[in-house]
């Protein structure tokens, strides 16, 4: 008998909670935000991600699959809302990075990072 078939990995989700994210410093219920993320996809929470200035910071990284087809992470910040959240849970939910065509909705949110910020990661 063959060796079993590894399943493929899904998108996971990168949430900063250090100095500015996730403090009260920035407003929002950052626990409910952890929790519903937690019900789309696997979720890490971060330390400081040195993008303070976008606080609260969301990073969606590519499924196997999405990463097979050219999807790169995915940077969000300023998600300091409900709404937000769950524009960024669906689109996860769809596929994400690579698979699913990103909402325009969330091209307010989407930044890029300094290569510095993002080799990090």
């Amino acid at each position: 008998m063959g060796k079993p078939k590894k399943s493929a990995a899904p998108c996971r989700i990168v949430v900063c909670r250090d100095c500015c994210c996730g403090s009260p410093k920035v407003s929002g219920d950052h626990a409910a935000q952890r929790a519903r993320l937690r019900d789309g996809a696997p979720v890490q929470i971060s330390k400081c991600l040195d993008v303070c200035d976008q606080a609260n910071v969301i990073v969606v990284q590519p499924s196997t699959e999405g990463r097979a087809a050219g999807g790169r992470p995915a940077w969000f910040g300023l998600v300091n809302d409900a709404e937000a959240t769950e524009d960024i849970l669906a689109w996860v939910r769809a596929g994400g990075p690579g698979v699913a065509p990103c909402p325009d909705i969330l091209d307010l949110y989407a930044f890029k990072p300094s290569r510095r910020v993002r080799d990090a990661l």
